[in-house]
């Protein structure tokens, strides 16, 4: 595929100010189909980009990436698919995306709004430091007294690493076969044994108490505890922030979705995995609106067949902690409060890579990894991955408590992320799994069925409206009960001078069914395949008085608004 990419975000890791120049190049030679917006400004002052392709008004999608921080890989995919968008739009067959010809009409109509990097001031900070990082680099402490760990780059490599320190009461030994790598300890373990440490000073230390580096040590908020759906405080959800909304990244994604009621599909990409994770997050299938599920399990069957990730329950396969579902996360907010088939795809399937075994529930295949998968890993990182992730310990005189060793573990390029070569490869496989998501966008379609003379300058103009689309109007069954997901309503125009003889003008139409109803629903069973009459439509009669030519329109906020045409003739 010939592309207009002025950043090479296929091959390499690119920073901010990369970023920028190619959304504002694709803004300026495409103006005719896209707009770039800035719907907020983080604390560091970088603008907070969603890109626009298509008619804003219309049956949308939405796709965001990097709200973690050192989850850069994301940020390549999103702006693959608008990439793609933007190639439809200009004409570019859905084959060339591995997808069917009969998709195009749908996809060349579809809008999808695109934010590439939720957290710019996060990424940037993983980028030039190398650091871990989960969300935002902030950590207000209006107390300023609790002592917590501060990553930062001591040995001037430029890198912000781990250090490791041997303890009698240390949790780590070096791994018999690879003594760089580290790994919990065993009972039958000989020493010496190590604590790690990220490599940073404790501010406010006290000469003795170390306390314990949790992973949002110096950056408080997690931008996926911050959305409304659910959220609890911090006393109840690590990470959660001061309120919801709290943080300008995820507040000015509310307020951009609350403005655009037409989102009707999701994508919110983080890594690592290689796994999809569906709603819902915070109860079994069995609580599950059943159609819903059926829609999702179709998503899902497609995807993983052009990815080979699997879709999974983020409630049954990936809670950190049994039973205690995650709050305030952004996909369950984007299903629930804004009516969207959302989901999370984790990239990057690095345990298929290296072939160590998926484990049921899928969460399993990372929080327990053995020693024989950590050397495959090992063996891998050196084989196909120029040995990023796995590098030596360096003495170092630390500040604080004296003889360390930093370094050792740099994660960023083949843990959290692939290494770079392999970007392209997961950006063709994600576009063509969420391209056909869009091709399933509500399509809206009115026409004049009909136009009788029933006397001189009296007639009858019956109006057909359809959805031919797979997504009902409604959008996933969470958006019926919110008040922003209007009905459709018909609205007809009589001709100049003309006059609306019988009843109003506007007519309700209420919400029409999509075709599509998923793998696993019932009225698709082939020993018994019934059509569910026809929801797909609504018919209409107007009497209209006049003559020349009028005009209908039908619509909703939820799913765009179409017209046609009709013409009376004089008797």
């Amino acid at each position: 595929m010939t592309t207009e990419s002025v950043v090479p975000f296929r091959r390499s890791y690119i920073s901010f100010q990369e970023m920028e120049i190619q959304l504002l190049h694709w803004a300026e030679v495409h103006s005719d189909s896209c707009k770039l917006h800035v719907i907020g400004r983080t604390v560091e002052d970088r603008p907070l980009y969603v890109l626009a392709i298509g008619p804003e008004d219309g049956p949308a999608v939405w796709i965001d990436a990097n709200m973690h921080a050192s989850e850069v890989a994301g940020t390549a995919v999103a702006l693959g698919l608008a990439e793609a968008f933007l190639a439809l739009k200009a004409g570019a067959s859905p084959t060339v995306f591995g997808l069917d010809e009969t998709l195009g009409p749908r996809l060349r109509t579809a809008t999808a709004f695109i934010m590439p990097r939720m957290s710019p001031d996060g990424a940037e900070a993983v980028l030039q430091t190398h650091r871990y990082l989960r969300s935002v680099p902030r950590h207000p402490d209006p107390q300023g007294r609790a002592a917590r760990w501060l990553a930062q780059d001591l040995d001037g490599d430029g890198r912000a690493l781990l250090m490791r320190r041997i303890d009698p009461c240390g949790e780590f030994v070096a791994l018999a076969d690879a003594p760089h790598v580290l790994v919990p300890r065993k009972l039958e373990d000989p020493g010496p044994y190590y604590a790690i440490y990220p490599e940073g000073v404790i501010e406010n230390y006290d000469g003795y108490t170390i306390p314990e580096p949790h992973f949002l040590s110096d950056n408080r908020t997690d931008l996926n505890r911050n959305f409304p759906y659910l959220w609890m405080p911090e006393a109840d959800q690590v990470g959660a922030g001061t309120h919801a909304g709290s943080e300008p990244e995820s507040r000015a994604v509310v307020a951009f979705a609350e403005a655009h009621p037409n989102i009707y599909a999701w994508l919110n990409l983080h890594t690592f995995g290689g796994v999809y994770l569906r709603p819902l997050g915070d109860g079994p299938d069995s609580k599950m609106n059943q159609s819903d599920l059926a829609i999702f399990k179709e998503i899902g069957e497609f995807a993983t067949k052009v990815s080979s990730y699997p879709m999974v329950s983020g409630f049954e396969e990936f809670l950190y902690e049994p039973d205690k579902p995650l709050k305030g996360d952004l996909s369950d907010w984007a299903y629930h409060h804004r009516g969207a088939f959302a989901y999370v795809c984790e990239l990057w399937d690095l345990a298929k890579q290296v072939g160590i075994e998926t484990k049921k529930p899928f969460i399993d295949t990372y929080n327990k990894v053995s020693r024989d998968d950590l050397l495959k890993i090992v063996a891998w990182d050196a084989a196909s991955n120029q040995s990023r992730v796995f590098g030596p310990w360096a003495a170092f005189d630390h500040p604080q408590f004296g003889p360390v060793e930093i370094g050792g573990f740099d994660p960023r390029f083949g843990i959290w992320n692939p290494p770079a070569d392999r970007l392209d490869e997961i950006i063709t496989a994600q576009t063509t799994a969420f391209l056909r998501v869009a091709a399933m966008l509500p399509d809206l379609q009115v026409r004049v069925a009909s136009v009788k003379c029933l006397a001189p300058g009296l007639h009858t103009v019956e109006v057909i409206v359809e959805n031919r689309g797979y997504f009902s109007t409604t959008g996933a069954s969470t958006a019926a009960r919110h008040a922003w997901c209007e009905p459709l309503h018909a609205a007809i125009e009589p001709p100049q001078d003309g006059a609306i003889v019988d009843g109003p003008a506007l007519r309700l139409v209420g919400h029409l069914e999509g075709w599509g109803a998923g793998v696993t629903d019932t009225t698709s069973q082939f020993a018994f395949a019934r059509s569910r009459g026809n929801t797909c439509t609504k018919r209409f009669t107007f009497l209209v008085r006049g003559a020349g030519d009028g005009r209908i329109t039908v619509g909703s906020q939820r799913v765009g608004r179409v017209c046609a045409t009709y013409t009376l003739l004089p008797s």
